[in-house]
């Protein structure tokens, strides 16, 4: 009985160190504010629109896939396009901190 209570102080120290020694990595609200930051400009910067301005919530997706996304609006510069109301979706990769835009006015209402 004496042996069998050594076990199990055994096994729960061997439990307590071990998360002990894996902590679990989050990110601080300041770095999730400073990554979103970086999209908003990236976004900007890579938009087509012009004056584009955030015309959705930030949609994160799993950290397996990488991205997050956000929707943009703005006006057409071109004058074939008569300053006509545009929406884009940029898919941004947090590992690379690099913005992909591409064409979404099937997100706007009609």
């Amino acid at each position: 009985m004496k042996i069998l209570t050594q076990y199990k102080t055994i096994g729960l120290m061997l439990v307590a160190l071990f998360f002990s020694l894996n902590p679990a990595y989050a990110s601080s609200s300041e770095s999730w504010k400073k990554n979103n930051q970086n999209l908003k400009t990236a976004c900007f910067k890579a938009s087509q629109l012009k004056s584009p301005k955030i015309a959705s919530d930030i949609m994160l997706f799993d950290d397996r896939v990488g991205y997050s996304a956000v929707v943009l609006e703005g006006h057409y510069p071109q004058a074939h396009m008569k300053n006509r109301l545009g929406r884009e979706l940029c898919l941004w990769h947090r590992a690379k901190q690099k913005a992909f835009i591409t064409e979404a006015d099937s997100l706007i209402k009609k």
